[in-house]
């Protein structure tokens, strides 16, 4: 029974010894264990703190990379809207000044063919002038009598004679 039920002295000593070596466990050993644990509380609380200002950072560069993102968007939108309006322009201008170079060149085309036609009638009435003439000379050298014989002559003369 001796075991179960401890005497006075044993538990005397032995509270006395555990206050002896809580002293010096409290001394020399919970000072810088406490220390230790505040320091080591201290720097994670300091890792937290940088971490939540991180984390709001980052939401904040999350915020502007969209705001830029919608930005950019936006402008990518005017420049296709600014690019395809300069192109409808550019094809509007292309058209007319096809239009207007086709009408020149068809105005043009048709001033030459009608100095080409002017001239082909002048050349004609110059033809039909010398022939004239000379038809005039050849009964003017002739003598003929009677309206038959001119008639005749002219008639040969118009047969010798090829138009161009």
């Amino acid at each position: 029974m001796d075991l179960i039920t401890p005497a006075f002295g044993l538990i005397f000593w032995q509270t006395l010894i555990f206050l002896v070596v809580l002293f010096i466990l409290g001394k020399f050993a919970w000072k810088p264990i406490l220390g230790a644990l505040k320091t080591r509380e201290d720097s994670i609380d300091e890792a937290l703190k940088a971490a939540e200002k991180a984390r709001e950072e980052m939401a904040n560069l999350k915020a502007d990379n969209e705001k830029l993102l919608v930005e950019a968007k936006q402008e990518r939108d005017k420049m296709f809207k600014d690019a395809a309006k300069i192109a409808d322009e550019m094809k509007d201008q292309a058209k007319d000044d096809a239009k207007v170079i086709g009408d020149k060149m068809i105005d043009e085309a048709l001033a030459s063919i009608e100095n080409e036609k002017n001239e082909a009638i002048r050349q004609i009435k110059d033809q039909v002038a010398e022939l004239s003439i000379q038809i005039s000379e050849k009964l003017l050298k002739k003598n003929l009598s009677d309206d038959k014989s001119q008639q005749e002559l002219i008639k040969n003369y118009m047969k010798d004679i090829k138009l161009n």
